[in-house]
């Protein structure tokens, strides 16, 4: 019996014509990552909270439920993100773990004290899809109250965050607003 098997997922699946995760992928993955973190060895090198968010699985009829999947992922990249800043800190000293934080924090402030509408690039393609500034610059809002003034704010808030889609200049580039809410994902994930 191989390691994905032995690891059997109590992931709930899809109907049979439905697609989902391809279950194999995903219990390679999460054996790999139990066996990293349990052992400090995966076989295929070492994974981190970064690589645990940007995994990215096949789809599959009859797969894991994409939502269960996708939330365990969420919890095991909170336990790799507090574990790689509980090493920097005995390694280097909490000192040094507030400097990242501080550094990583001042980057990312920098870009929600833009004004509303001017705080991603717009597509430069007319008819590119986008998304909604309003609904993004919304979710910014949170984050500054979150990182300036201390409001409680979920780190699922904003790996859930949905916008609506907008056209084109009309709406911020998609991609750099995911790259940006991807730093901030790494950095509360680290913090709370």
């Amino acid at each position: 019996m191989d390691d994905a098997r032995q690891g059997s997922s109590p992931f709930a699946r899809v109907g049979r014509r439905s697609y989902g995760y391809n279950t194999r992928q995903v219990d390679r993955f999460l054996v790999r990552a139990r066996n990293f973190y349990n052992d400090g060895e995966s076989g295929d090198g070492p994974i981190t909270s970064a690589q645990v968010r940007a995994i990215v699985f096949e789809p599959a009829k009859g797969g894991y439920e994409p939502q269960d999947v996708d939330a365990a992922l969420d919890r095991l990249e909170d336990a790799f993100a507090q574990r790689e800043r509980d090493q920097l800190i005995e390694a280097k000293g909490e000192d040094a773990w507030l400097m990242q934080i501080g550094r990583a924090s001042a980057v990312l402030r920098g870009r929600l004290h833009r004004a509303p509408g001017e705080r991603f690039r717009r597509p430069t393609k007319k008819k590119a899809l986008s998304y909604n500034t309003e609904d993004v610059d919304a979710l910014c809002d949170q984050l500054l109250r979150y990182f300036e003034n201390d409001l409680p704010l979920s780190v699922d808030v904003v790996r859930r965050a949905v916008f609506r889609e907008a056209v084109g200049a009309a709406g911020y580039e998609e991609n750099q607003v995911d790259a940006f809410l991807d730093r901030v994902v790494e950095l509360m994930a680290s913090i709370d």
